[in-house]
């Protein structure tokens, strides 16, 4: 499995808000809510150069809202299903808007066995996680990510 260093600075998500306690599959419902009615923030989105979503993100923070990694072992916290926005605007009604303190991430690609392996790794190598692990589609390429924090990104 491959893993490479990826720093991101702040940036805004507006998605759909969920938590474990609202029991199992919570994840995929929000995921459906948030893309049945996606024109509702589709406007909002932040866009690339060439006019694509810069990012689609599963956002993951503890019941603090910190940002710091889910607890119990990763079996309790909040996830926000949604898409990277510009930071100026304001969530429509039923949405949330979260604001992602900037990290540097090991990324790795998402699949079966890449949270533990990529887990595994950073204890080999004396790495600690710094924040909430966090999920990332790159529209681009359509590929998913697993991001993992291990240090605060500064410029």
């Amino acid at each position: 499995m491959k893993i490479e260093k990826w720093s991101k600075p702040s940036f805004s998500v507006i998605g759909k808000e969920g938590g474990t306690e609202d029991g199992e599959g919570f994840i995929q419902k929000l995921w459906q809510e948030a893309n049945s009615h996606f024109q509702e923030v589709e406007p909002l989105a932040k866009k690339t150069q060439s006019g694509g979503l810069a990012g689609v993100w599963g956002v993951m923070t503890d019941a603090s809202r910190s940002f710091a990694p889910w607890e119990e072992n990763f079996t309790r916290g909040l996830y926000l299903a949604g898409v990277e926005c510009r930071d100026e605007v304001e969530a429509p009604k039923g949405w949330t808007k979260w604001t992602v303190p900037g990290f540097v991430y090991l990324k790795a690609e998402a699949g079966p066995g890449a949270f533990s392996e990529t887990l595994s790794y950073m204890e080999r190598e004396g790495i600690a996680l710094a924040g909430a692990v966090q999920d990332f589609t790159d529209p681009r390429t359509g590929k998913s990510y697993q991001l993992f924090p291990v240090e605060n990104y500064t410029f």
